[in-house]
């Protein structure tokens, strides 16, 4: 039984419709690992995203390719789901400049969001 409810998550931008464009495989391991997120727990596919505090990411792979989550958790109450894309190298490369750049960008929106839900309690 849990003592606290379970965080909301809110999507940014695509994040949502981007996500259900995964294999179904990707999707189920993504939405566990975010459920697990919502209620407290760690779960061994999510990891910092690096430049980022308070960003996280899931890594999904299937297939030959690698999926990510991106999403923020130290934004009031609720989780942010920023960016879901799939990357296309796995074997030690950076993530792409124009994804850092738009999840940044979401980022941002979010931070804006929370804070005009602060405002409105």
């Amino acid at each position: 039984m849990r003592d606290k409810p379970m965080r909301p998550v809110f999507w940014v931008g695509d994040s949502k419709k981007q996500l259900s464009e995964f294999p179904r495989a990707v999707q189920r391991a993504i939405g566990f690992a975010l459920q697990r997120q919502q209620e407290g727990q760690n779960h061994h596919k999510i990891k910092p995203l690096r430049g980022f505090s308070g960003v996280y990411e899931i890594v999904s792979d299937y297939a030959r390719d690698t999926y990510r989550s991106v999403y923020a958790v130290n934004l009031g109450e609720q989780i942010y789901v920023l960016h879901c894309f799939q990357k296309k190298s796995k074997f030690r490369t950076k993530t792409p400049k124009k994804e850092i750049d738009l999840i940044r960008r979401r980022l941002n929106r979010a931070k804006a969001l929370a804070q005009e839900e602060t405002e409105n309690v």
